[in-house]
């Protein structure tokens, strides 16, 4: 045992989940992959866990390492003013947003139960007995983005990012130093200081640059979503800086922030996020 604590990977590998072990073994932290089968296994009662991995896996093992996980409320996104998203956005269940007759963007907030894309109308949204018609959703216009951007964020500071996607595709490639690094921080500090405190201490923001209208000439900066940085692709971003977020997003309960209690998902006396269906101007 290290006094740094360890870092608990889920089994699955990805190559996050690589580059954050090594990150964590250079600072000192044992790394444990954690068994497929058969709970947190020898992880269960060690002092000092963090956890880095899937939802559906975390839920078998945070409270034997008595972890505290850390994500946005699923309506932070629809509570932000118009200037920082550039389209609109609604909370809906899955069976309200079923009645859709146009195009709409449509993704669960937070649970990955089903792909998040455009769908043509509501009637093409997934069916199966594993999604409740009470399933949150997030329903909003469709959109072009020529770029977009990981953001690591940690007490309302971007730590690393990086870009992930243009125009829809795989396109990793380092914040630091990138052709947009100073317009994706200048954006990131005004909505931070304006809608940070919405957020957990520890998260991942995602922004992005609108395609620019035909004949238009603007940049328009908006952004795309919030995710928990314990399940979060890190791209091309520093793995180092990244940790740090990670660490916080998913450590030990006993040091977890009072202002992140109600953002943590397994504490029991976390007061339910409402969640409404209605559109925004």
């Amino acid at each position: 045992m290290t006094k740094h604590g360890f870092l608990a990977l889920a089994p699955q590998y990805t190559t996050t989940s690589e580059l954050l072990s090594t990150a964590a073994r250079r600072r000192g932290m044992d790394v444990e992959v954690l068994p497929a089968h058969g709970g947190a296994g020898t992880a269960a009662g060690r002092w000092g866990g963090h956890y880095y991995g899937g939802p559906a896996f975390a839920t078998r093992v945070v409270d034997a390492l008595e972890v505290a996980l850390l994500e946005p409320s699923d309506d932070w996104l629809v509570t932000l003013p118009y200037e920082y998203t550039r389209r609109r956005i609604a909370m809906a269940t899955l069976g309200e947003a079923r009645s859709l007759t146009r195009p709409a963007f449509v993704k669960p907030p937070s649970d990955k139960s089903f792909p998040a894309a455009v769908y043509a109308d509501g009637s093409r949204l997934p069916t199966g007995p594993e999604l409740s018609t009470q399933v949150p959703v997030q329903v909003g216009d469709v959109v072009t983005w020529a770029a977009e951007f990981r953001l690591y964020v940690l007490d309302g500071e971007v730590r690393t990012g990086s870009q992930y996607a243009t125009f829809g595709h795989l396109d990793a490639e380092p914040l630091d130093g990138h052709r947009h690094e100073g317009a994706v921080l200048e954006f990131a500090d005004d909505l931070l200081a304006t809608c940070g405190g919405g957020l957990p201490g520890a998260v991942v923001v995602d922004v992005g640059l609108l395609a620019t209208p035909e004949g238009g000439t603007a940049d328009e900066w908006a952004v795309v979503e919030a995710n928990m940085a314990w399940f979060s692709n890190g791209y091309a971003a520093d793995p180092d800086r990244a940790l740090d977020v990670v660490l916080r997003s998913a450590g030990p309960r006993t040091r977890m922030a009072e202002r992140d209690r109600r953002f943590c998902r397994n504490v029991e006396d976390t007061p339910a996020e409402s969640r409404t269906f209605g559109q925004r101007p």
